[in-house]
């Protein structure tokens, strides 16, 4: 255990935040995402959803402030008339660290884009839609 460190980030979470260079991307993925099929580097957080672990990673991640929308979230498929409470929740979260620029990224060039991130963490959240892609940025402090 450290101090100021959240204790939801494991070590390995840790060192992969770490090891990440400008640019780089990591995906905080819902229960139903393909991430062990589409993953460089699978790490897992069961039992935790993507909120805390969102409001955790942004406590020591700096986004990227060179890119219009540093943050990436998989769109609805067309038609499918589900609803994303889950998306308001991360703006509140995401809000507390920098504006909210969000793009919304089609189904498939999702999965695509997450073949080529640094890392998922896998989380057991049940909110449909809820994977996010944040790119990391410049650590100025």
């Amino acid at each position: 255990m450290l101090k100021g460190i959240p204790s939801i980030l494991s070590p390995e979470l840790l060192k992969v935040l770490m090891e990440m260079g400008h640019g780089d991307e990591i995906i905080l993925s819902d229960g139903n995402f393909p991430a062990a099929s589409h993953a460089n580097r699978l790490l897992r957080s069961d039992g935790h959803g993507v909120p805390e672990l969102l409001e955790a990673v942004l406590s020591l991640f700096p986004l990227d402030q060179y890119s219009e929308q540093p943050i990436a979230l998989m769109a609805v498929v067309p038609d499918d008339t589900v609803q994303t409470p889950i998306w308001a929740t991360y703006e509140n979260i995401i809000s507390k660290h920098q504006q909210p620029a969000i793009e919304y990224v089609e189904r498939f060039a999702f999965y695509e884009r997450a073949k080529d991130a640094y890392a998922i963490v896998a989380t057991s959240e049940k909110a449909l839609y809820a994977n996010i892609i944040l790119k990391k940025g410049v650590v100025i402090e």
